[in-house]
């Protein structure tokens, strides 16, 4: 295994990128906002789940696939945003319901969790950002590749846990406080769909630079 010093350089790096906002936590956040906090956590956990199949990919090797062959990145990455859009539409045709949208057991934990999940495995982003940074903390001599490279991101999830988890208790209150004052029963899915099809577009005309 990794010595303690480069854990805590790792952890450092990991503190450093989460707490920078990205396509992740505006997700999280207006989910969170829209569904209140269960909805947050759950979506967490959908995409921590994509960052362990990630991981598990840079180990084996099959996140060279992306480097190697472009059409494959490209590939993953259309089809990560015509999901989005998809969620878009499905949201946006979702029923309001009163004082709010629909709350999180009410339209299936299932769901929430399968798009944190989705929406994160289809960002090959994601795969080429844990390619650049795991290798230059793995030490072939302490250890297998893989047991390291899933402690890492064991790491790098359970530090964006309490980012993330700020930012989730933090956008819950508003999703309480609309719904204690009966306003607003439309536009938390608004803005829910509005960042889907934002995050579709950012996907789709992105590149690997």
């Amino acid at each position: 295994m990794p010595d303690l010093s480069t854990l805590l350089l790792f952890s450092a790096a990991c503190l450093a990128l989460t707490v920078t906002p990205g396509p992740d936590m505006l997700l999280i956040a207006s989910r969170s906002a829209a569904q209140g906090r269960k909805a947050g956590f759950l979506t967490y956990a959908g995409i921590a789940a994509g960052c362990y199949c990630h991981a598990l990919a840079v180990a084996l090797g099959l996140a060279q696939l992306f480097t190697l062959v472009p059409v494959a990145y490209d590939i993953v990455r259309f089809a990560g945003a015509a999901y989005l859009i998809y969620l878009a539409v499905q949201t946006v045709r979702s029923a309001p319901q009163p004082g709010g949208t629909a709350a999180p057991a009410a339209m299936r934990k299932r769901r929430v969790f399968r798009d944190g999940f989705i929406t994160n495995v289809l960002n090959p982003k994601v795969a080429l950002f844990m390619l650049a940074l795991f290798p230059q903390f793995l030490n072939i001599e302490a250890g297998g590749v893989f047991a390291q490279t899933m402690l890492l991101v064991t790491i790098l999830n359970v530090i964006g846990l309490f980012v993330n988890g700020v930012v989730i208790v933090a956008s819950g209150y508003f999703h309480r406080r609309f719904r204690s004052e009966g306003t607003g029963a439309r536009w938390p899915k608004y803005l829910l769909a509005s960042v889907f099809a934002g995050l579709a577009l950012r996907l789709a005309t992105d590149t690997r630079d």
